[in-house]
């Protein structure tokens, strides 16, 4: 099984201070500007506005995994408090689900890796991510984007929670161990039953 998406060098990654500050995106702008979709999980329901003048292909490639319902049924599949919740690959008993083709990193958007945003998961390589992601549950600066070097790239912000936070954090306190290899996996499965669109203001 292809290990974890995301975070492999997580030790460099934490030696990256960032000084880009984040613009105000949705500072005087109505909720429908946006498209948003709803996350119906087994903890409960929570939406996410997208942003897809700040990183178009990475919008255009998750809300084509929405909209072939890919994410039906999947797991978060890591977990770590007061860090981030990462799911939509694994399917329950750890089955890897079968992905299109890897993205450009849109990290250099303005956009920040903060308490409830929503980013890409990938690999070392920064062109990698497919179709899993992970909600952030802290203010993780050293996820966000300094350079284009591999090691500062960063991850690629596309979107946030605007409305069940509370959700997303219940589900950070849930109990993990290791299965396998894979460490912070949720002891009882955290399912995403589906992620439907709500509005998509382009159509």
């Amino acid at each position: 099984m292809q290990s974890f998406r995301t975070f492999l060098f997580i030790i460099m990654a934490a030696l990256v201070t960032n000084t880009h500050a984040a613009p105000d995106v949705t500072s005087g702008a109505p909720a429908s500007t946006y498209p948003s979709v709803i996350f119906e999980t087994s903890q409960g329901n929570f939406t996410v506005e997208l942003y897809p003048e700040k990183a178009p292909k990475t919008v255009a490639n998750f809300l084509q995994y929405v909209k072939d319902g890919f994410y039906e049924n999947t797991i978060f599949h890591r977990v770590i408090n007061r860090f981030m919740i990462q799911g939509g690959g694994f399917e329950r008993g750890l089955t890897e689900k079968n992905t299109r083709a890897p993205i450009v990193n849109e990290s250099n958007n303005g956009l920040l890796n903060e308490l409830g945003t929503i980013a890409m998961a990938r690999t070392a390589d920064p062109d990698s991510a497919t179709a899993q992601f992970f909600v952030n549950l802290a203010d993780n600066q050293f996820l966000n984007y300094t350079s284009p070097d591999p090691e500062s790239i960063g991850y690629c912000v596309f979107g946030k929670v605007t409305s069940g936070l509370e959700v997303v954090q219940k589900i950070g306190l849930v109990q993990t161990t290791f299965v396998g290899r894979n460490a912070d996996v949720p002891v009882k499965a955290i399912t995403i039953k589906s992620v439907k669109l709500l509005s998509d203001p382009a159509k």
